[in-house]
């Protein structure tokens, strides 16, 4: 995702533009990609339709990006703004695995340990999120990891697509794939923190 991020903001660049001159804020492109993640990831997902889910929720997650172009361009970034833009990310994730279990326990034949792995990659992603926002919070860095919120994004939006398409086994090898890197990237999190806070 960090890759990706520098062409992904050249071909925002002139629609952050046109936003711009039509007064809208970086907070409400936030909040709309937000609200549309989650309605996304809700409705898409349970009824099973994997691919059209992913692809809307793609569309709007790009908004993630889109919100900080405009604020660059309008000098209208924040603290309210990043604090609002971190919040409704965990909001726009957590709707993602959960539009994902409710998929798994609604079918015909529900897969409960997918929904499972589902729901610890759910919960480690938010501890991968809180240690980094924590470590900040008392002077200290947590900037290490081999699961940051974009390549969580890529591997479970991936996964599924390409479940939708009929791909088989490549949801449940994503799932579990990110359950193991969210748990390593947690504990390096944690191993980095303790370094800094103990050994001096």
């Amino acid at each position: 995702m960090n890759i990706l991020r520098p062409a992904v903001t050249r071909v925002m660049t002139p629609l952050g533009r046109a936003l711009a001159r039509w007064g809208i804020s970086p907070d409400v492109i936030t909040t709309i990609g937000t609200l549309g993640v989650v309605a996304s990831a809700l409705v898409f997902y349970p009824l099973g339709h994997l691919f059209a889910g992913t692809l809307v929720i793609t569309f709007f997650v790009l908004a993630d990006l889109l919100d900080g172009v405009l604020a660059r361009m309008t000098g209208k970034g924040s603290t309210w703004g990043a604090f609002l833009d971190s919040t409704l990310d965990r909001l726009g994730d957590s709707s993602i695995f959960s539009g994902l279990i409710l998929y798994f326990v609604l079918k015909d034949e529900p897969e409960i340990v997918l929904a499972i792995v589902a729901l610890f990659c759910l919960v480690a992603g938010a501890l991968v999120s809180y240690a980094k926002a924590r470590a900040e919070g008392l002077g200290m860095t947590a900037n290490v990891g081999i699961a940051e919120r974009g390549e969580r994004l890529v591997v479970v939006l991936v996964a599924a697509g390409l479940s939708g398409l009929g791909v088989p086994y490549i949801l449940a090898a994503g799932l579990w794939l990110l359950a193991a890197a969210s748990s390593v990237t947690v504990v390096q999190r944690m191993v980095h923190v303790y370094r800094q806070a103990v050994v001096k």
